[in-house]
């Protein structure tokens, strides 16, 4: 097998297992990982946010998806002093599948309302409990002069899936191995 074949097989092989690991970017709305915490922006705001699964996962704490159905608390955590004042309404909706335009009769498709009011503790606790797996939407509101939304999707005990990357990273892994193992047997062996 000559050197060239060796390295194609070689660099092959390492851009397949390098695939899978890549950054992926994923839809999530008002909700994202900043600085090792859960940040949710509503307009000029940020909260905290931070989920827990006690009987699933114990302490281990969850920032998008939920890793399994059953008993979930909440926490949203003001970050900045100015929202106190300002009435707060969450709500989680089943995923219609249609990014951002949710029926006109959100009730219709509410699955937990907690209605807008004060929080001078700064501090939203709720508890939910997700009988079945699915894909859901969380809508917090603040009202301040005008209205601010965040919208962030999430899944609850859905497995990740099978990411195209990974299905193609398999497939260039067994055909580099295949290649290389066939050009192998072909070459003719020194006495």
């Amino acid at each position: 097998m000559s050197l060239n074949t060796l390295k194609s097989a070689l660099a092959g092989l390492l851009l397949a297992i390098g695939i899978p690991f890549s950054a992926q970017v994923q839809a999530h709305g008002g909700l994202s990982l900043a600085d090792d915490i859960c940040k949710l922006t509503i307009g000029p705001y940020t909260m905290h946010f931070t989920g827990y699964q006690p009987e699933a996962t114990q302490e281990k704490e969850f920032c998008e998806d939920i890793p399994a159905t059953g008993r979930t608390v909440v926490a949203l955590d003001y970050i900045e002093e100015a929202l106190r004042p300002l009435p707060t309404e969450v709500r989680i909706i089943r995923d219609t599948g249609d990014p951002g335009k949710e029926p006109g009769n959100l009730d219709a498709i509410t699955i937990l309302h907690i209605p807008a009011k004060v929080y001078p503790n700064g501090s939203i606790n709720f508890e939910y409990d997700f009988m079945q797996p699915g894909k859901f939407v969380g809508l917090v509101t603040v009202s301040d002069k005008q209205e601010y939304v965040s919208r962030f999707p999430f899944s609850v005990g859905e497995p990740k899936g099978t990411s195209p990357y990974l299905i193609f990273g398999i497939a260039a892994v067994i055909g580099a191995v295949a290649v290389f193992f066939l050009r192998a047997r072909k070459s003719p062996t020194a006495a």
